[in-house]
């Protein structure tokens, strides 16, 4: 009930889901709904298990080993369906997966059965004086390095089972603080299912309330519908319409630069005509007056005949070149520019410009019943989706799941101390184990030491002292514990290893590579009227192809349980939220709007006839040739400049006197008259030549720049008079597509946030983790392994413990009777003197030696 429930909650996350195909493509603009608000869960579903994961990894080895063999689907799938042994060979196939536990457990069990029965008769034999019970050692050359083996051997033994004991003590002590500190872990994860459980309310209501940022930015493109549809519309015709009214607006332009060059023509030409005849006056009497000072009798001289004579043959030279006085005016052709002028060309050229600019606010105002159906439209579907999510029993689901989460961790908490008390038996126990092998190993050691430090070589077997005495019989005491405690070991080694390996072979590794998901999705498995098990129980329909495995990965990647759970199944959305109905509403009403733009006018008939008006202004008849001819002579036939100039040094040539002052008096005169008439008449000279060349260089181009532009003008206005419904209806559609477009990108945005964010099922995966991954393989089965693993190790290793403790003690023990020599090379057995190299009489200490009497008595 409790899963449904909470499957019912999650399911919730697919009420704003549409799945119907997008109609439209996506709109340009990118719509930001921030993120879904999602806390972070506290639980690391991960265990480090620090220094002691070394010998984790090498039980791990040892394991593979023993188990080689890959995971055994078949057997297991049909040991679940009650289909094992039907088959034949089933049972074979099964020794054969568990033929190194087998091996194993069989050699553990005749170490339980047979170290016990060897370990009594060994005792029987000794009490017998058999088997090393006889208190009578035999000398050997050789006992030093026999006794320095045994005793190499023994400590070697010794310190294997340490390390066995420690690593079971460090196993141990492990499993007790794992389960200790997992308590904190199961809080964890109870606190992120609390979490999982209260957040997802609030970003459902947050998916819910995105719809205002589509709303909002939709109603924000209707507001704009004049900056954004009309802009649209005008630039379509901008691609027409701009050119021909720029067109326009430089023609009116070239008009009034063909007036200002007409004004300058005229101008220019009259100041010329007034300024030559002027001119023609002063050189003339320059003339006069050179030639009556060339006149004076001063030039007879020799010295200045020669000079008067070329300044007198010169005196032609100083005479106008260009004659303006015969040009043509251009007065008739001005009068009508200025009468073209007259009407403003410019101002119907910026109206039309206007007309064009205003088509956004024409838009705005043609649309507004419309617009406003489209925002109710919208508040209603805000409307519709906020009733359907309140109708949802989302509250009563969550204090359901709420109400069995808090059973359930109660029970937990109730409960935990008991697992802590059976923890801590089984710790003790596992303590008192590992102190039976300490218990031996102290006997051991004890026995080495004493043995080691009280030896003295210099004294025979039956005079050794009591400290080497003592060791030796700590040894014996080490081998009957060992005799005592070593069957319990062994058969909880044997107990704990078939257990804990198998587990670790038939959970943990299936678990780690997912093979385990793999045996549970198998058809049929778990019930053999369904496929699929986990499909039938969420979905209730077994067909659907739900699986373990894909629900783990899933939420192993933290996706929305929406998506990993496959819920769309359970819920049509279409039925409670069919966004495409709306969109379909909102595409009428669009489609619905009509735009006329047949009341802008580009250019009236007075502009274009203005325009024809200036094209027949007769600019084109001015005779240029005669202009440009005059223009391209100089003002006068020589530089007057370089006349006065030549004409003050010929008058240095001549003998200082009034001659040569009076020349000099006639080159300022020159000067003068260039200065103050030459130069302005070469400046208006200037003016006349650029105007008349601007006047020839667009004269030839008027009328068919004219006709060019009335013929744009015309096809501009056509093409708003006549294509812009269809233009209307393209741009229309595009604006539609835009406003749809927000609501597609609502509907992406949520399945994406459903798929990955609404509802993350990572705390699921976190549980599943901690249950079996953490709590059962990491802390427990690793621990349980690695501790029969020690013991087992330090139990396999008391037997050459207890050949070589056994062996030992005979040299560290003191002995009832010893072998005697009278000579060492030639007298088998002689009775000595205490003291002699070891050897004594047949009386020591009051003890009767009856083989020494015996041997003395037959010598």
């Amino acid at each position: 009930m409790a899963v449904e429930l909470c499957l019912l909650l999650l399911l919730l996350c697919g009420s704003t889901v549409s799945e119907v195909q997008p109609l439209h493509k996506p709109p340009p603009g990118t719509l930001d709904f921030g993120f879904v608000p999602a806390k972070t869960y506290d639980t690391n579903a991960y265990h480090e298990p620090g220094p002691i994961g070394i010998l984790f990894r090498l039980v791990h080895s040892f394991l593979y080993l023993v188990q080689p063999n890959s995971f055994p689907q078949d057997l297991i799938k049909k040991l679940t369906q009650q289909k094992f042994g039907n088959v034949q060979g089933d049972y074979q196939k099964a020794i054969y997966y568990e033929i190194g536990f087998i091996v194993s457990a069989a050699l553990g069990l005749l170490f339980v059965l047979l170290l016990p029965l060897v370990g009594l008769c060994f005792c029987m034999c000794r009490c017998c004086d058999n088997c090393g019970g006889e208190m009578h050692q035999r000398q050997k050359k050789n006992a030093d390095c026999r006794r320095g083996c045994f005793a190499t051997f023994l400590f070697v033994a010794s310190l294997i089972i340490s390390i066995g004991v420690l690593c079971a003590y460090a196993a141990n002590q492990h499993l007790t603080s794992q389960v200790r500190g997992a308590k904190n872990l199961v809080h964890s994860n109870f606190k992120d299912l609390r979490i999982f459980l209260n957040d997802t309310p609030g970003q459902i209501d947050y998916l819910v309330s995105q719809y205002n940022t589509t709303k909002n930015k939709a109603l924000s493109d209707l507001n704009n519908v004049g900056p954004l549809l009309g802009s649209r519309v005008q630039e379509r015709f901008a691609k027409e319409v701009r050119p021909a009214l720029d067109a326009a607006l430089t023609m009116a332009g070239a008009i009034r630069e063909t007036k200002e060059a007409l004004e300058n023509v005229s101008v220019s030409v009259e100041v010329l005509q007034e300024g030559t005849e002027r001119l023609h006056s002063n050189l003339t009497d320059v003339k006069i007056h050179l030639s009556n000072t060339l006149s004076d009798s001063a030039c007879s001289a020799a010295q200045a005949a020669s000079t008067c004579n070329i300044i007198r043959n010169s005196l032609n030279q100083l005479n106008i070149n260009a004659n303006f006085s015969g040009l043509p005016g251009v007065s008739e052709q001005l009068a009508k520019v200025n009468d073209i002028l007259k009407i403003d060309l410019s101002s119907l050229v910026q109206k039309g410009y206007a007309a064009f600019n205003d088509t956004p606010d024409l838009v705005l105002n043609q649309t507004r019943n419309i617009l406003s159906d489209i925002k109710n439209l919208l508040d209603l579907i805000g409307s519709n989706i906020t009733s359907f999510t309140q109708m949802l029993p989302v509250q009563k689901v969550l204090s359901d799941l709420t109400i069995y989460l808090t059973q359930s961790e109660a029970y937990v908490q109730d409960h935990f101390p008991l697992v802590e008390q059976y923890d801590f038996y089984r710790w003790l126990g596992c303590l008192i184990l590992c102190c039976m092998v300490i218990l031996i190993l102290v006997f051991y050691y004890l026995g080495l030491l004493c043995g080691t430090c009280g030896y003295d070589k210099h004294a025979s077997p039956t005079t050794r002292g009591c400290i080497s005495n003592t060791g030796g019989n700590f040894l014996m005491a080490g081998v009957g514990f060992s005799f005592l405690f070593s069957w319990v070991l062994m058969i909880t080694v044997v107990i704990t290893f078939v257990t804990g390996g198998n587990v670790e072979k038939l959970v943990c590794e299936p678990f780690e590579d997912r093979t385990l998901f793999k045996v549970l999705d198998t058809p049929y498995l778990l019930n053999r009227h369904w496929r699929n098990y986990l499909s039938a129980i969420v979905l209730k329909n077994p067909d659907i192809n739900l699986t373990f495995e894909k629900v783990y990965s899933d939420c192993k990647e933290n996706k929305g349980i929406y998506t990993t759970l496959h819920l769309e199944n359970l819920f049509n959305i279409n039925e409670f939220l069919n966004i495409s109905m709306y969109t379909e509403d909102v595409s009428l009403k669009i489609e619905h709007i009509n735009v006329n733009l047949s009341n802008i006018v580009l250019l009236d008939e007075i502009g274009k006839r203005n325009l024809l008006d200036f094209s027949s202004s007769g600019i084109d008849g001015i005779n240029f040739a005669a202009y440009l001819t005059e223009i391209n002579k100089s003002i006068t036939k020589v530089d007057l400049l370089s006349f006065a100039n030549d004409l003050e040094a010929r008058a240095d040539q001549l003998p200082k006197g009034a001659l040569e002052n009076a020349l000099k008096g006639h080159a300022n005169s020159i000067r003068m008259i260039h200065n103050q008439q030459v130069v302005p008449l070469e400046q208006a000279m200037s003016t006349l030549n650029q105007s008349i060349r601007l006047l020839q260089r667009t004269s030839s181009e008027f009328m068919v720049k004219v006709r060019n532009v009335i013929s744009a003008v015309d096809a501009a206005q056509f093409l708003i008079s006549n294509d812009a419904s269809l233009v209307i209806i393209q741009e229309t559609k595009k604006y539609m597509d835009m406003i749809i477009g927000y609501f597609e990108q609502y509907v992406e945005w949520v399945k994406e946030s459903i798929t990955m964010e609404v509802a993350a099922c990572k705390p699921i995966a976190n549980v599943i983790d901690t249950a079996v991954d953490i709590f059962l393989c990491s802390y427990v089965i690793d621990s349980v392994n690695t501790f029969w693993f020690g013991l087992g190790g330090s139990s396999i290793f008391l037997i050459p413990a207890i050949i070589c403790a056994v062996k030992l003690s005979k040299y560290y023990r003191r002995m009832d009777t010893e072998d005697v020599y009278d000579d060492v090379e030639t007298i088998p057995m002689k009775n000595m003197e205490n003291g002699n190299n070891g050897y004594h009489k047949e009386h020591l200490y009051g003890i009767h030696n009856p083989v020494m009497t015996s041997s003395v008595e037959q010598w």
